[in-house]
């Protein structure tokens, strides 16, 4: 084994080396040639390699050293065997040199360059292991240890079986004053993390059993409501750790439970992150507890269905676990911004499907700032497949990334050769290593000690140090994304509408009416939950295509699709007064249905509020994709974020750029689309491609507005008959046809005469044309796509 360090302008290349294994000294002939003395800023400094652990030291008492010396030279110099061996006094004098200074250093001082991916090189301390390190000197032996054989991560467990691992106020609080004490009484967990820090390991606690319980632990029979159940009235399921209930993630006590020992951690020991396992989950034939199928059937009109797999079920329960993760995240971050937010599930087809841990979607967020999938296979073969899924290959884009490989059980060693197979097939593809458990690390093991730590040490050739500055909150990295659009609102809608789901000001998601044909989002107070709101007392007024005039106050507050929010605060317009113009007197506010709210995601900005999608992070807020329900009862789509993948299939015309406004952000485009081609049959309305035309999702009908009456000839307002078949055209681009008739939102079409419209000729393609074509909205370009629904 080699490191190196610099003296007086030479690069000391030092081994540590047994007499028994005198083959293994560094191969001494292959380490004549020069070898270029790193650069300054890729420059590696690392700490002596003495011989690890008390198993060597059984092994090998009598050892030496030997230090070979590689001079920085210029490459045409040639050295032989005969220069080397008139140099042999003096290698021996600086090796003699060498040993005196390196030995010297200890692991907390040595300076060591810490790798740009920062390779995660861990172990978990089970509930096995602390049998040992209920012993502080067995704790300080063993974090030294970890340190020489070039680990750099420990995950202590913190919570298992119903019980927390160290004095928890939280649990005391709740009646469950036990926890585990070391052998001198000393808080086992504390004792860990100090002697981590002080050999220059991360230590993050590992939150092991996450909702899950023993059914006969004092909390889960304090709290029987906190428990969740399959359909037939079963509690438990067998695991790993036997037979076991599971707490209703869904439950506000129990999330509040989960938190608030979660901020406990974090806060007592100033802890460098927090894991969770794949038991922060719920097994999917859970979830139908009295509790969840209120929530459920409250907030989608219908019961949970029978079958635990139906895939709407499957993702609302995923769902909740992720914004509960997300909730999470940002206390431990509120608390510790650069704690590390870690998460060790297994594979993603498996955790999402039976688990309904959507732990990628969790990466694709923000919320994870470290992932240990579990690997447990004997198969090299099989484990290299699990280890190169596409999910693992994005995931390691953004955050270190590490394998959980298993060392061995009490009862089932693996050999070291398997281990180490499955370390370097992780490290060639830039992957850490995590393995159960420490105890299994060599004591339990089928070869001798010695033996084991060697083999940890040559795949852990090099020390890697982990800095923690880096895990501030992240970002989301969705490139894009697709959320469903409804066919019915929060409150009562009559007709066909597009709505989406949002959250204002931290409020339970509503439903609001999608507007392609304005900008800005406008909701009722009532939809407004408790994060602190800017007002401005400015009032602001809206007037709608129908008539309807929106009036109430703009202020400013964040907005959420899904878990995804604005990167800051939005103008919003609370409304609080709706009525209709006198032009158009039965508008709808005039039924005094209660308003459904509107998010208008139109680029034409006049004023404030603009377009919220503005505001979505990274590549969310560059445009959007309508997809239509084709007239059924199915939910249509909205997609954020335009790529080339989901661009493919549209015909593009461009749009014309308007002056800025002040306070809008990004460019502003007239959506209003020149050169369309209308024909009218029945009319003097022939192929007129002077036409303007808006695609607008508010509008449930479709209407053709005339400056003039003169310019309608024969067609008088109102609704147009079947024999007026409409088509609207711009070529190469789009050909929409439609018969009217009498279907609401498909094929009703208006005429409307108004003398103080702005264009002689103008349409309103209204929600029937999203039947038929997606609709592709570009803000940076000024475009808008048409894509013909097959």
């Amino acid at each position: 084994m080699f490191t190196y360090f610099r003296y007086k302008g030479l690069r000391i290349k030092t081994c540590v080396v047994n007499k028994l294994l005198i083959n293994a000294v560094c191969n001494f002939f292959s380490n004549l040639t020069p070898k270029p003395f790193p650069t300054r800023e890729g420059e590696q400094k690392s700490q002596p390699l003495s011989v690890a652990g008390r198993g060597l030291e059984r092994g090998f008492k009598n050892k030496s050293r030997i230090t070979l010396i590689t001079l920085r030279q210029s490459p045409f110099i040639q050295i032989s065997w005969r220069s080397i061996q008139r140099f042999l006094p003096i290698l021996f004098a600086v090796s003699f040199t060498a040993v005196v200074l390196l030995n010297n250093f200890s692991p907390a001082n040595a300076q060591i360059s810490s790798s740009p991916r920062q390779e995660i090189r861990g172990v978990w301390l089970t509930n096995n292991d602390f049998d040992i390190m209920k012993y502080q000197a067995k704790v300080q032996e063993t974090m030294a240890q970890l340190r020489r054989l070039n680990f750099n991560t420990v995950y202590p467990v913190v919570w298992n079986d119903g019980y927390t691992k160290y004095p928890s106020a939280v649990a005391q609080q709740l009646g469950i004053p036990f926890f585990f004490k070391g052998a001198e009484g000393q808080d086992v967990i504390a004792d860990i993390i100090t002697q981590s820090r002080r050999q220059g390991l991360l230590a993050i606690p590992w939150f092991e059993f996450g909702f899950m319980v023993p059914l006969t632990s004092e909390l889960a029979s304090a709290h029987p409501n906190w428990l969740t159940q399959k359909q037939d009235g079963t509690q438990t399921s067998i695991t790993a750790a036997g037979e076991v209930a599971w707490f209703n993630p869904f439950h506000p006590e129990v999330q509040k439970f989960i938190t608030d020992l979660v901020v406990e951690i974090i806060s007592k020991y100033n802890a460098d992150g927090i894991q969770f396992d794949d038991h922060m989950s719920l097994p999917v034939d859970f979830g139908y507890d009295s509790y969840t199928i209120k929530l459920y059937t409250d907030e989608t009109g219908n019961p949970p269905p029978t079958n635990p797999q139906a895939q709407a079920w499957v993702q609302w329960r995923a769902d909740k676990i992720t914004a509960f993760m997300l909730r999470l995240n940002q206390a431990v971050k509120q608390i510790k911004p650069n704690a590390i937010f870690s998460v060790s599930p297994n594979y993603y087809d498996f955790a999402y499907k039976f688990q309904l841990q959507d732990w990628l979607n969790w990466v694709r967020l923000g919320i994870v700032d470290e992932l240990v999938m579990q690997v447990y296979r004997n198969d090299l073969e099989a484990f290299t497949s699990q280890i190169t899924r596409p999910e693992i290959i994005e995931t390691k884009q953004y955050i270190p990334t590490g394998i959980g490989i298993m060392a061995g059980l009490r009862n089932r060693p693996v050999s070291l050769p398997q281990i180490q197979s499955q370390v370097q097939a992780a490290q060639q593809r830039g992957l850490g290593a995590v393995f159960f458990y420490y105890e299994s690390l060599w004591d339990y093991a089928p070869e001798p000690v010695a033996q084991r730590q060697a083999g940890f040490l040559a795949v852990f050739s090099n020390p890697v140090l982990r800095d923690t500055s880096q895990f501030t909150r992240r970002k989301p990295t969705f490139d894009t994304l697709t959320v469903p659009l409804y066919t019915k609102g929060s409150v009562s809608q009559p007709g066909r509408g597009y709505f989406l789901e949002v959250s204002v000001a931290g409020d339970r998601p509503k439903r609001v009416l999608l507007d392609t044909g304005s900008a800005g989002l406008r909701v009722p107070k009532e939809f407004l939950g408790n994060v602190p709101i800017r007002k401005t007392g400015q009032i602001v007024k809206e007037v709608l295509s129908d008539g309807t005039i929106l009036e109430g106050e703009l202020v400013y507050t964040t907005m959420s699709i899904g878990l995804i929010a604005t990167e800051e605060p939005i103008p919003v317009q609370v409304v609080t007064s709706r009525k209709c113009t006198p032009q158009k007197p039965n508008c709808s506010a005039k039924t005094n249905t209660p308003f459904s709210g509107i998010i208008g995601v139109n680029y034409s900005e006049r004023t404030l509020p603009y377009n919220p999608l503005r505001k979505l992070p990274g590549n969310l807020s560059n445009g959007l994709i309508v997809t239509g329900n084709g007239g059924s009862n199915n939910n249509g789509s909205l997609t954020l974020g335009l790529t080339a993948k989901n661009r493919e299939g549209f015909k593009m015309t461009s749009l014309k750029q308007q002056p800025a406004i002040d306070g809008i952000p990004g460019n502003r485009w007239d959506s209003r689309l020149i050169g369309v081609c209308l024909t009218i049959s029945g009319s003097s309305i022939k192929n007129n491609c002077n036409t303007r035309m808006v695609t607008d999702t508010r509008a449930k009908n479709g209407f053709v507005e005339f400056k003039s009456a003169s310019l309608a000839g024969k067609l008088k307002p109102g609704s147009l008959r079947g024999e007026n078949t409409v088509k609207v055209a711009i070529p190469k681009i789009l050909d929409y046809s439609l018969v009217p008739g009498n279907r609401d939102g498909f094929n009703l079409w208006n005429i409307n005469i108004s003398p103080k419209a702005e264009y002689p000729i103008f349409v309103n393609s209204g929600i029937g044309f999203f039947d038929k074509y997606d609709v592709l909205f570009d803000s940076i370009n000024g475009q808008q796509g048409f894509r013909i629904r097959s």
